[in-house]
């Protein structure tokens, strides 16, 4: 069995979670920013955690591809509201930021998992939630948001990806943090095609047994690159994704659609294959 360590929190791994997604940003790519609107995301939060979620993931610095970056008060202005107010929730509290500032200010605030696009990579953000029990998400990004989507390339994206995530987080180790403390993700969409995705997406197996993962692809490029549908009609799609990831052994879903995609688990855990059972639909 896996466990994830999580601040307040030690989660078994052995069942699909569904994280959600809390946009405290102006210019997500999926439409559903509310800012600095701490009753919206408040609101927001409490709907999701009545609907069946088991993470709530805020990000107030948008990291869609060509995005500019936030400064770090702006970003703690508007997630320490919203954080200090949801202190004690029933599920883990994720920060999706690349900061060490804010890391180390949302810690304080009661954040239970920092979420990093930029795997841990920025001067001092090792140090900055080395010492706390904190989990953490190490991503793969090749570039940086404003960048990474200017032809990418790979000689092999699996094992590119691969030694990324491992490398990092032998780094981390060596820095005192647990293993059980760190989850994978590959980092669908950042700096990727889609035959890079399509790659990585179907080795999720084989990264699945190295290290848990969480997985990504809510209404992204990819999905509409698949269907041909605008982003606000990609809730099939990211659904069928959503299913897929974790048939194919990641531990954690992050999602915008939480209700519809708790029901998706729900249907996988009566008519979907059982543990043990191949990794293949």
């Amino acid at each position: 069995m896996r466990w994830l360590q999580a601040g307040r929190f030690r989660l078994d791994l052995s069942e699909p979670k569904v994280m959600g997604i809390v946009n405290l940003t102006e210019d997500s790519f999926s439409g559903d920013g509310l800012g600095a609107q701490r009753d919206r995301a408040l609101r927001q939060a409490d709907a999701f955690i009545a609907a069946g979620v088991d993470l709530l993931d805020f990000g107030a610095e948008s990291t869609r591809p060509g995005a500019e970056p936030v400064p770090a008060e702006r970003e703690l202005e508007r997630l320490l509201p919203v954080l200090e107010s949801l202190r004690g929730a029933p599920v883990p509290l994720s920060v999706d930021t690349m900061k060490p500032e804010v890391m180390r200010e949302v810690l304080r605030a009661g954040a239970d998992l920092i979420n990093d696009v930029a795997g841990f990579r920025l001067p001092g953000a090792i140090e900055a939630v080395a010492a706390s029990d904190c989990a953490l998400c190490v991503m793969h990004m090749k570039g940086e948001p404003r960048t990474m989507q200017h032809s990418p390339v790979y000689t092999d994206v699996l094992a590119e990806v691969e030694d990324f995530l491992e490398e990092r987080t032998a780094v981390l180790q060596a820095a005192g943090v647990a293993r059980e403390r760190i989850l994978w993700d590959p980092g669908f969409g950042f700096g990727k095609t889609l035959e890079h995705n399509a790659a990585l997406f179907r080795a999720l197996p084989r990264l699945a047994a190295r290290q848990p993962l969480l997985v990504g692809v809510s209404r992204k490029t990819m999905i509409g690159q698949i269907t041909g549908r605008p982003v606000g009609e990609r809730l099939a799609g990211s659904l069928t994704a959503a299913v897929l990831a974790w048939v194919h052994g990641a531990a954690i879903v992050r999602v915008h659609d939480v209700a519809a995609t708790v029901d998706a688990r729900e249907i996988l855990r009566a008519l979907g294959p059982s543990s043990g059972d191949a990794t293949t639909v």
